[in-house]
């Protein structure tokens, strides 16, 4: 009987120290959890779990759950969730730098995107840094194109569309073709589009997909804007208290994660269109006009923004184009 007191002892002891040496964090993000980026993400948070032997748990709360998109970086930076995935452009009102990916037809394919990302990366890291955040890794939606069930052979067909707005440079863009910009976050689009409170706006094929805009609009225009980014942070505190191994292991997989990522929206890019084509939507060639419109919306757009950005967003921009 005391052997069997001391084994009960000793086996409760065992589990008090894997409990005590386990480290939980939670991790929100706003799209829904059949989205390509939530799905990297689940793998990602599988890695560091196998990776650091059990030490890491990361709860994924996908679609809003926990926080809004908004919120998402406020919540890591005051560590109310440990680690989260933010849409850069979002915050441009903070930062210029943050919507450098936002600029129209700056960086128009994953190759240029790409290019685009390691031009800026350093300044990214130590804007985050400062705000006591660390960049994990990013991943690039696929190119944005225009919804709407209007005909558009120019920007000036544009005129007066309820255009939804997420971030301060698709406003900026209703403002230049005179649309007028309605703040929609992706969780809520599919509500406002079956309510009238938008009737267009420009995302990628994954969006359209995702939130059911064929049910709504006919047409998604193939205009290949720009592929603005996703970034995985982490508290920098919390990623300070982790054990070296844990956060080799974290940093391990966050480098996996990009690689894979970046692949996987290249290759579904082209599954997303074709999905939206078998629901009944148009994918339709811009017209010349349209697509020489835009390109003066996107070199006003560049020229705005490095006024913005000063020096530090020049050499971002030089860096780009001489890669």
């Amino acid at each position: 009987m005391k052997c069997i007191r001391t084994l009960a002892a000793l086996l409760g002891w065992s589990v008090a120290m894997i409990a005590a040496a386990q480290t939980k964090w939670d991790m929100p993000t706003a799209y829904p959890a059949t989205n390509f980026h939530t799905e990297n993400i689940t793998q990602f948070v599988a890695d560091v779990d196998r990776a650091s032997g059990g030490k890491l748990k990361i709860t994924v709360h996908a679609n809003a759950s926990l926080f809004k998109a908004n919120e998402i970086k406020r919540a890591v930076q005051g560590n109310q969730a440990q680690a989260g995935e933010i849409l850069l452009v979002n915050f441009e009102n903070e930062d210029p730098l943050f919507g450098l990916d936002g600029v129209p037809f700056l960086a128009t394919s994953y190759a240029d995107a790409m290019k685009l990302y390691k031009a800026e990366k350093k300044v990214l890291e130590d804007k985050l840094a400062k705000q006591g955040i660390k960049l994990l890794y990013t991943v690039a939606w696929p190119p944005q194109g225009i919804y709407a069930n209007r005909t558009l052979n120019s920007a000036a067909d544009m005129k007066g569309l309820k255009w939804r707005a997420y971030s301060p440079a698709t406003s900026r863009i209703a403002e230049l073709v005179g649309a007028q910009p309605v703040t929609v976050q992706a969780s809520e689009l599919t509500q406002a589009l079956a309510t009238g409170v938008v009737d267009s706006y420009m995302s990628s094929g994954s969006t359209g997909f995702d939130t059911k805009t064929y049910e709504s609009i006919k047409n998604f225009y193939d205009t290949q804007a720009w592929l603005p980014k996703n970034a995985v942070i982490v508290n920098q505190q919390a990623f300070a208290a982790l054990d070296k191994p844990t956060q080799d292991a974290l940093l391990k997989a966050a480098a996996d994660a990009e690689t894979r990522g970046w692949k996987a929206s290249e290759d579904k890019n082209g599954w997303y269109l074709d999905q939206l084509k078998q629901k009944g939507m148009t994918i339709v060639k811009p017209a010349p006009q349209l697509t020489a419109d835009l390109k003066k919306v996107g070199d006003t757009m560049l020229q705005d923004w490095l006024k913005k950005a000063g020096p530090e967003g020049q050499s971002a921009v030089d860096a780009y184009r001489k890669m």
